[in-house]
């Protein structure tokens, strides 16, 4: 029998731009033009300018390009670079199975592969597909919450898988990579827990940047441990604790996961997005926040696992501890009828009106919500008003959801959104049309540069 290093190397090889689906081909082009429109937004944060700052202490004789500031350093470290920008404001693509993460943070590794090898946007395209598929899959199959790691980890195999396609790795070469990044690479859900640290937006950048280092080793010969999922001492003995089986990958009448990853329409966590649909909803009802007495949220034990697990979710600290709050981010939005990028500025963060209002705010697991969770992220909360009156809201698939998608006009409102204060008009303009046109791209390093600021 293969092992699922060899399974997925023999996938990463054989994929082929002509296998693809017309509407998977385009649901690849959103989520690139998603994720960069990510890395604008998150690019004056603190986290990428330190990792921008170490990055400039580095050269290279094969250098990659840093997004929006077009500096040159090795691959590994623009991986890294850039995969912060774009996670940092929590705004990028996600997955939520059996697992849960956002298989869109790979797409910092294929940029720099792709740079680098000199691939084109076919040549993306497919590796995006790919990288989604092997992360995804592997969510269906493990919980790695319940583990306690993070989805990072999933990650590094799904950007090795889709960085090896783009340097032109053979078979054994890819699983050689393969067995050298899962050997290497088990991230802790530590990361996402409690008051949460600027480390939340470097956990899946690390893992990029592992890969693309794995896929340079093993391009020049290195190989890795064999079995690496199913000996003794491997990954499903020591990590999953159990082994488990990924389905069959898309393709040959296999549908592909891609389709079914949903775009944030606000920069919260995973869980939060229809959270804040339900509390929008609710301050139309209520009208000031002030006629509010109680919120009561009912949602799956999963998400309450990862952003309603203690005090300081109600009381955060940091951007990084209140993107990933339900009663914060739901405070907010009762409070404002929005939630927008500010309302995480320190001002919003030490108001005491709006911690009050957070306060009144509970939080209790949902047995549909939990036996459905795959299927939506289910929110149903009620409101109390000091009148006595109350209402019921459920919301079972937010707007971004793949059973409820933003149309390409809402994608490209929302790219503009994060891009405009960085670019002019014009170039946004020719951004969006290069994003648009990504399979007729001769280099991705065309794209790359064009970022510059």
């Amino acid at each position: 029998m293969p092992t699922v290093a060899e399974n997925l190397g023999a996938y990463a090889s054989t994929l082929k731009y002509e296998d693809l689906p017309q509407e998977v081909v385009h649901q690849a082009k959103r989520f690139i033009l998603d994720t960069l429109g990510c890395a604008f937004g998150g690019y004056d944060s603190e986290p990428a300018r330190i990792a921008r700052d170490l990055a400039a202490t580095v050269s290279s004789t094969h250098p990659a390009t840093l997004l929006c500031s077009g500096q040159k350093t090795s691959a590994e470290l623009a991986v890294f670079a850039n995969d912060v920008m774009i996670r940092y404001l929590d705004f990028n693509d996600g997955y939520i199975s059996s697992g849960s993460g956002h298989p869109s943070d790979s797409i910092a590794a294929l940029l720099s592969a792709a740079e680098v090898a000199g691939a084109g946007g076919r040549d993306l395209i497919v590796a995006t597909v790919l990288a989604y598929e092997v992360f995804c899959r592997i969510c269906d199959a493990w919980d790695n919450k319940k583990c306690g790691i993070d989805h990072a980890t999933m990650g590094a195999i799904a950007s090795v898988a889709g960085a090896a396609r783009l340097y032109g790795l053979t078979e054994q070469q890819t699983v050689e990579a393969i067995n050298l990044t899962v050997a290497a690479n088990v991230a802790l859900n530590q990361t996402r827990v409690g008051s949460i640290s600027k480390w939340k937006a470097c956990g899946y950048a690390n893992a990029n940047r592992n890969a693309v280092f794995a896929v340079e080793l093993a391009a020049r010969g290195m190989n890795g441990p064999a079995r690496v999922f199913e000996g003794r001492d491997g990954f499903f003995n020591v990590v999953s604790r159990a082994p488990f089986q990924l389905a069959p990958f898309g393709g040959s009448g296999h549908p592909f996961r891609i389709m079914q990853c949903h775009v944030k329409q606000f920069p919260l966590g995973n869980f939060s997005q229809t959270v804040v649909n339900a509390a929008l909803e609710a301050r139309a009802f209520a009208g000031d926040p002030g006629n509010i007495r109680e919120v009561h949220i009912h949602t799956s034990q999963s998400g309450l696992n990862i952003m309603a697990d203690g005090p300081e979710k109600w009381r955060p600290g940091n951007r990084e501890t209140a993107d990933h709050s339900i009663p914060y981010t739901a405070a907010v939005a009762l409070m404002y009828g929005t939630v927008q990028l500010r309302y995480f500025d320190e001002q919003y963060l030490h108001d005491e009106a709006l911690l009050q209002l957070a306060s009144r705010i509970k939080c209790s697991p949902s047995e549909e919500a939990n036996r459905r969770g795959a299927e939506m992220n289910l929110c149903e909360l009620d409101v109390t008003l000091v009148s006595g009156a109350r209402k019921s809201i459920r919301v079972e698939y937010h707007r971004g959801h793949w059973r409820n998608p933003m149309s390409d006009a809402e994608m490209e409102a929302k790219f503009r959104s994060l891009v405009a204060p960085l670019l002019p008009a014009s170039r946004v303009d020719a951004l969006l049309g290069q994003l648009w046109r990504l399979e007729d791209l001769r280099e991705v390093g065309t794209l790359i540069r064009d970022t510059k600021v």
